[in-house]
């Protein structure tokens, strides 16, 4: 084995110490919610942002956060828009994908320049809250849905991932007599989901962290997604008059906005160990060829 010259054992050296500050750099700050949540107010108030171990454990933050009736709704409005939105997304980003990867498509490169150029260049967002209000989708969840259902940049994952799989199995297909929608759902689509897990998680992570489009399209608060919700908490270091009186919103205001923050987004922390073994070979497919 060839002995590391003493440049390169200084580079490792120095690279390890840089990669574990910038370990710790990530990982602190998801640290100290996490015991401020658990901890008591006054205590994590002294620490001054410096805490590394629960101080004074308890559990009064968590139990005034699961007695809002806003968290509750705000949980099944994200929800809804979690599992309906992604289903569009995903169904939306297949049939378009599949559209620009075929060859023979008629203008087909004028087309992609096309749908690539919204990229860039969007209208705004005055025009876009005209457009939502206009097709009377305002003050709805689905506000949140259709507008955002198709991402270009997904899209174009996700022909890239179709123009991968080999022309012949089309072509056999097709022998076979199978039509164009049994062809992209019985042969490209489970070829190609690595791919399709990755996008899976590209817009789940979406809709469960938007906030801004539900800020300029909901009123009605029984409709706020559980971010906004959070949102709120955080900003304005309140709840709501449905926690118990102002005494004890004052003994763990600043606990419950770190036991919101948990509550939050503990869900989709869980279900991404389950989708990372999809993750890079997904990304792959869809950076290696163009």
């Amino acid at each position: 084995m060839n002995k590391l010259s003493t440049g390169r054992k200084i580079f490792e050296v120095l690279n390890t110490i840089f990669m574990i500050c910038f370990m710790v750099a990530m990982i602190y700050p998801m640290w100290f919610i996490l015991v401020a949540s658990f901890s008591d107010n006054s205590e994590v108030m002294k620490a001054g942002g410096s805490l590394l171990w629960i101080k004074g454990f308890t559990t009064a933050a968590y139990k005034s956060v699961f007695k809002l009736d806003t968290i509750w709704s705000g949980y099944g409005n994200t929800l809804f828009i979690l599992v309906v939105g992604v289903f569009i997304n995903i169904l939306l980003t297949a049939l378009g994908g599949y559209f620009l990867s075929r060859k023979n498509v008629f203008w087909g490169k004028y087309i992609a320049i096309a749908i690539v150029f919204t990229m860039y260049f969007s209208g705004g967002i005055i025009p876009f809250y005209f457009t939502v209000k206009d097709l009377h989708l305002d003050n709805s969840l689905w506000a949140l849905i259709l507008p955002t259902a198709i991402s270009t940049y997904n899209m174009i994952i996700m022909r890239t991932a179709f123009s991968a799989i080999p022309d012949s199995l089309e072509e056999s297909a097709k022998l076979d007599g199978a039509k164009q929608i049994s062809i992209l759902f019985r042969i490209m689509f489970p070829l190609a989901m690595p791919t399709v897990a990755v996008l899976i998680l590209y817009y789940g992570v979406h809709h469960w962290n938007s906030w801004f489009n539900a800020m300029i399209f909901l009123r009605d608060r029984q409709k706020f997604p559980l971010q906004l919700i959070l949102r709120e908490i955080v900003l304005y270091s309140t709840t709501s008059d449905d926690m118990a009186g102002a005494a004890d919103r004052e003994a763990i205001g600043e606990t419950i906005q770190y036991a919101t923050i948990v509550v939050a987004t503990a869900p989709i922390l869980l279900i991404y160990p389950f989708m990372q073994r999809y993750f890079v070979k997904g990304v792959m497919i869809g950076a290696v060829k163009g």
